[in-house]
């Protein structure tokens, strides 16, 4: 099956069978449970929810479907069509909308489209409002609007530049520096949305951009992961074109990643400390990522006399404890930055301004601005286990076995060691335990690893 029931929203790959893959008919179904819950939820008679996709091919069928879904129950539409992630979520408040829906398999490859929910507030919904949103769906328990209330779409086109418009007028983001600087930048926009809005980004900043797989048709050239064994062909770009930096985002333009002058990945895991380390500079505060991010950002953010802490893995988990801690900035380690001065949500666009404005103010090399960062390396693996092993019982016996190290068990179980960590999670659609880990070097980050896989299968008896 490829189709992926979860509180976030539903995914799947395009075609096949009802109820097995994201066909039509489990478009419209999931588009009319979430309509229905909005409705409920809100209790007002007029509704109004911001609808974006992303560039992938079945995009516009996609989005067709959920958009005269949502007329059907009598909800108003504010159609960005071509969009991304962020942009959505930035246009949901300013529009004073009941919710959102954006169309996109995030970094998935192109046979994969979604529909991800956001709440009033431009937000990922929580998990108890993606459950009743299931249950509807389950259900049917769908009502329809009469001829005389069905909604009306209204077309707006400009919001990727409005957006633009909100990370340029953010106070620590100096697009006089940035111009000064003169960069040079070779983008990757994996021929989706990103393609378009980086560019433009680039442009008013005053950055020669130069373009690689920036034309939104939905034909990705690579792997759409935004990961070091997918990007050869930037990297050799940006050693050819001489640039100062490459920039790449996924095709919803919420995961950003960066490459060096010399070619090498400035890594994943360290856009948002390097983002982390200007915000802070700047605005003294907390910071928040998830269990499996580097602990990079942990001590940068002790440099600056502030507080560090970790959350389950999940972008509304990210989010919630943003807000608890007043945290000034946070994400997670795959390239998500989330700068809550504009809104809760990762936006590599606000990534990219405050990235070129803190390279500016530092007149370095981008090679130079990451050896200033405290080193780390991870090492990410899984263990297949037969489904009659208990998976919760292996992860209860090795909380016992490390009963005297810093444990944390918000989100299956992380060990913290004076030198390295740890991080074991389990799956919740097969079963597999998926362990990450960090250390001082890569081989100590896979030692690690081996080690604690191998307790894993004695516990297990495999």
């Amino acid at each position: 099956m490829t189709l992926i029931k979860s509180i976030s929203g539903i995914r799947g790959t395009i075609g096949g069978k009802v109820g097995d893959n994201l066909t039509p008919v489990d478009a419209v179904k999931f588009a009319s449970a979430y309509g229905t819950w909005l409705k409920n939820y809100i209790g007002k008679d007029k509704i109004t929810v911001v609808v974006g996709r992303d560039a992938r091919i079945s995009g516009p069928m996609i989005h067709n479907l959920v958009v005269n879904t949502l007329i059907g129950l009598g909800i108003d539409v504010i159609d960005l069509g071509l969009s991304t992630t962020p942009t959505v979520e930035v246009a949901v408040p300013l529009e004073k909308a009941e919710g959102g829906i954006i169309l996109t398999a995030s970094h998935n490859p192109k046979q994969w489209n979604a529909l991800k929910l956001l709440n009033e507030k431009g937000e990922f919904l929580n998990g108890e409002e993606g459950l009743k949103i299931l249950e509807i769906a389950d259900a049917e328990a769908f009502d329809f609007s009469d001829v005389d209330d069905l909604g009306v779409i209204l077309i707006n086109d400009a919001y990727m530049d409005i957006h633009i418009d909100e990370v340029l007028n953010l106070p620590l983001v100096d697009v006089d520096v940035v111009k000064a600087a003169k960069f040079k930048v070779v983008v990757d926009g994996v021929n989706s949305s990103g393609g378009i809005i980086i560019p433009r980004l680039l442009e008013l900043m005053g950055v020669e951009v130069v373009k690689l797989y920036c034309e939104p048709n939905g034909h990705f050239p690579h792997n759409p992961e935004p990961l070091k064994e997918h990007l050869t062909d930037i990297s050799e770009l940006v050693v050819k074109e001489k640039a100062d930096l490459g920039i790449v985002v996924d095709p919803d333009v919420d995961r950003l990643a960066f490459i060096c002058e010399d070619g090498e990945m400035f890594g994943e895991e360290y856009t948002l400390v390097a983002c982390a380390d200007y915000v802070l500079s700047k605005t003294p505060g907390n910071t928040v990522s998830n269990m499996s991010s580097s602990r990079a950002l942990r001590d940068v953010t002790n440099a600056h006399n502030g507080s560090y802490e970790a959350s389950a893995v999940g972008e509304v988990n990210v989010v919630e404890l943003m807000k608890k801690n007043n945290a000034v900035i946070g994400g997670e380690g795959n390239g998500g930055i989330i700068y809550p001065e504009l809104h809760y949500g990762r936006d590599s666009l606000v990534g990219v301004a405050l990235f070129l404005t803190h390279l500016a103010n530092k007149k370095m090399t981008v090679s130079a601005l990451r050896a200033s960062y405290p080193e780390y390396y991870m090492s990410k693996n899984k263990i297949e286990l037969t489904p009659q092993i208990d998976v919760d019982a292996i992860l209860v016996a090795m909380t016992e076995k490390y009963k005297n190290e810093d444990i944390t068990t918000i989100d299956g179980v992380k060990i913290d060691f004076a030198e390295n960590w740890v991080h074991l999670r389990k799956s919740n659609t097969e079963p597999i335990i998926r362990i990450y880990t960090e250390a001082a070097s890569q081989e100590k980050a896979d030692t690690l690893a081996l080690r604690i896989i191998d307790e894993i299968k004695a516990i297990a008896g495999i």
